[in-house]
This record gives C-alpha cells, structure tokens and sequence, in this order.
C-alpha cells in the first residue's frame, strides 16, 4: 500500500509541475530564447500550439492532485511523454547546428527533470495496484 507521504509527495509534485507548465513555459521562453523556443523568434503557430498543449497539461495535473493516486495514468503519461520529446528535441538540437545547440540546456534537461521528478515519486508495480484498490 502507498503510504500518505509518499501519496502527499505526489500530489505536490503534480501542483509543482502543473504550475510550471501553466505559468512557466512562455516565461522561460521570453527570458532564455535560445534555450525555448525552436523558430527563428516572434510568434509562430507551433509557439501558440505548444504553449496552448502545455497549460492544458498544467490544468489537469493542478486538479489530479488532489487525488494523485487516482491520476496515476495522468502522472506515467506526463512522464513518458516527456521523455520522448525529450528525445526528439535533443535529436533536433544534434542535427539542427548551433543555432538549436541551447535546448540541450533548456528545455531538454527540464522535460527530462520534469519526468525524473515524478517518476520518483510515482508509486509502481505492487505499490500502484493497491492504491487502485
């Protein structure tokens, strides 16, 4: 059974990460451009899109708090897709030439943190099991 630090942990971690990605996400990208934002400046659609994905992603996580174990698909998707565009930013950012070398310290490494974070926290296997029960 999950015990209730472990659940609380959870759900802040949820409230952390869906703050970021309501609030934070077109901060950093006004503050570190280079690190945030894949086009050649102002506003493109794929901007508008991605912000636009990332706050309702951010919403969900704010109300899964509040029950973070029955959320658990919620969580293992914030963190798995996470980790693949992750993994399609850094290949972009290899083959892009330097212009796109700063998502390597951007957004990269903090989708990569954002996932870590939860998955460490997240329970799995017997643990999440007993939590659906």
């Amino acid at each position: 059974m999950v015990d209730r630090s472990r659940e609380k942990q959870l759900s802040i971690a949820m409230t952390v990460v869906g703050l970021i990605f309501l609030f934070g996400v077109y901060p950093m990208i006004v503050l570190w451009p280079s690190g945030w934002v894949w086009h050649d400046g102002g506003q493109s659609n794929y901007l508008q899109m991605i912000i636009g994905v990332y706050a309702t992603l951010g919403v969900f996580l704010l109300i899964g708090a509040r029950q973070p174990m029955q959320n658990l698909s919620l969580v293992w998707f914030t963190v798995w897709s996470s980790v693949v565009h992750a993994a399609i930013m850094a290949a972009q950012a290899i083959q892009g030439g330097a212009h796109d070398r700063g998502h390597l310290f951007g957004d990269v490494p903090a989708l990569l943190i954002v996932a870590a974070l939860l998955a460490i926290v997240a329970p799995r296997g017997a643990a999440r099991s007993s939590a659906a029960v």
